[in-house]
C-alpha cells in the first residue's frame, strides 16, 4: 500500500497559537509511520512558514521547534500538482502532498483561510471546508444557522465594537432591556473562550465588552444558562457519528481558557453525567448542528443541559477542536471505540473521500 504524504500544520497567527502546538505534538506522535510520510509545518506567531523535519515533537510545546537542525523556510504552493515547496540555502524543492491536516485553532486557521489556500492547491484537507469553516467559526453566523434548523439556544444580541467608543451607554441599555444577569459576552470569532467573559452588573458587562471588542468588531451577548456543559465529537461525511456525550465541571466561574488549558481545576466526565434518554437526544442534535452547517470531517459540538428540566440547549461548534492528550474531541472516541491513531487514520481517510 502507497504511503500517503500528509502535511501536519500548526502554530499560526491566532491566540490559540500554544494550544495549536501542545495538539500537533500528540497527534504527530500518534501518527502510524507506517502508512504516512509526515511533514511537519510551523507557522510562526509572525506568519513565517517553516519545514520542521525533527522527530522530537516535545520541542513544539516547549517552543523550542524553530531552532531546531534542518528547519527550514516552507509554503503550500496554490499551484495545483505542487504541495508543498520547501526552501534551502542551496535549493528550492517541491514535494507532492496527499493530504493536510491543519492542526490550527481559531483565526487564520480554523476560519476558512486556510482551507481556501488548499482548496485552489486541489489538496484534501482534514475538516469542514471553506464555507462550513467559516460560518462556524463567526459565532453570529452560527446562531442564525441554528436558528434557522430550530434547534435550541440561548438567547443572544449581536453588538459592533464601532458602537462602543459614542453609544456605550445605548447599548448597555440594550442589553440590559433584553437580558437579565449575568450575562456572556465573547468576541465573535474565537474559540477555546479566548476574550469570553461573564458580566453581573453594568461596570462589568462594559467591561467585559471592551475585552471582546479587543479580539473582534462583532461581539456576541448570550443570556446565561444554568446548566451541566456537555460536549459531543462528531466525526464522518455523509453519515457522520457522534461519539458518547461528556461533561465538563470547569471548578471555576466558567469553563474559560485558564480552565482549558492552563490550571487542572476542570474535570471531565466521560460518560456525562445525565441520563441516557437525554444524552440520546443531545447527540442527535449534534448531528443536526453538524449537518446544518454543512460540516465535514470532524467537529466538537457543545451544549447545556439544564439542571432543572434537562433543557437541552446548543451552545457552540468547534471544527477543528483541540488535539492534546487530554482533549475532549479524541477522549470521547476513545470512549466510543476509536482509538487515537486509528482516529486519526479515519480522519486522513474521509479528508481524501471528501475532495471534491
Amino acid at each position: 500500500m502507497k504511503k500517503w504524504n500528509v502535511c501536519v500544520l500548526f502554530g499560526g497567527i491566532s491566540p490559540e497559537h500554544e494550544v495549536s502546538l501542545r495538539s500537533a505534538e500528540s497527534v504527530l506522535n500518534n501518527m502510524d509511520k507506517e502508512k504516512y510520510n509526515v511533514f511537519p509545518v510551523g507557522i510562526t506567531r509572525e506568519g513565517t512558514w517553516l519545514y520542521f523535519p525533527d522527530t522530537d515533537f516535545s520541542k513544539l510545546p516547549q517552543q523550542t521547534w524553530q531552532d531546531a537542525e534542518g528547519v527550514c523556510p516552507a509554503a503550500v504552493s496554490p499551484v495545483r500538482g505542487q504541495g508543498l515547496l520547501l526552501f534551502t540555502q542551496e535549493r528550492m524543492a517541491i514535494q507532492p502532498l496527499d493530504v493536510v491536516f491543519p492542526v490550527l485553532h481559531g483565526e487564520n486557521g480554523e476560519d476558512g483561510s486556510v482551507q481556501g489556500l488548499l482548496q485552489l492547491a486541489g489538496i484534501p484537507c482534514v475538516g469542514p471546508d471553506v464555507a462550513a469553516s467559516a460560518v462556524s467559526m463567526d459565532k453570529t453566523l452560527t446562531k442564525l444557522v441554528i436558528d434557522h434548523a430550530q434547534i435550541p439556544q440561548a438567547a443572544w444580541e449581536l453588538v459592533r465594537s464601532s458602537e462602543l467608543a459614542n453609544r456605550m451607554d445605548s447599548v448597555l441599555d440594550r442589553v440590559e432591556s433584553r437580558f437579565s444577569y449575568p450575562v456572556f459576552v465573547k468576541p465573535a470569532g474565537t474559540g477555546s473562550s479566548v476574550g469570553v467573559s461573564k458580566a453581573a452588573d453594568r461596570q462589568t458587562l462594559q467591561a467585559a465588552l471592551l475585552a471582546a471588542a479587543f479580539y473582534d468588531e462583532k461581539i456576541l451577548v448570550e443570556e446565561f444558562i444554568h446548566g451541566r456543559e456537555i460536549e459531543v465529537a462528531v466525526l464522518g461525511n455523509d453519515s457522520p457519528a457522534a461519539s458518547v456525550c461528556g461533561e465538563i465541571d470547569s471548578g471555576a466561574e466558567f469553563y474559560d481558557y485558564d480552565a482549558k488549558y492552563i490550571n487542572d481545576t476542570s474535570v471531565a466526565y466521560v460518560p456525562a453525567r445525565i441520563d441516557e434518554e437525554v444524552s440520546e437526544k443531545v447527540r442527535e442534535y449534534a448531528i443536526g448542528v453538524y449537518q446544518a452547517l454543512d460540516c465535514r470531517g470532524l467537529s466538537r459540538v457543545d451544549f447545556f443541559v439544564t439542571y432543572e428540566g434537562n433543557r437541552i440547549v446548543f451552545n457552540e461548534i468547534n471544527t477543528l477542536p483541540g488535539f492534546t492528550s487530554i482533549s475532549m474531541y479524541p477522549k470521547l472516541f476513545e470512549a466510543s471505540g476509536i482509538a487515537y491513531p486509528q482516529l486519526i487514520d479515519k480522519l486522513l481517510a474521509f479528508a481524501v473521500e471528501g475532495t471534491k
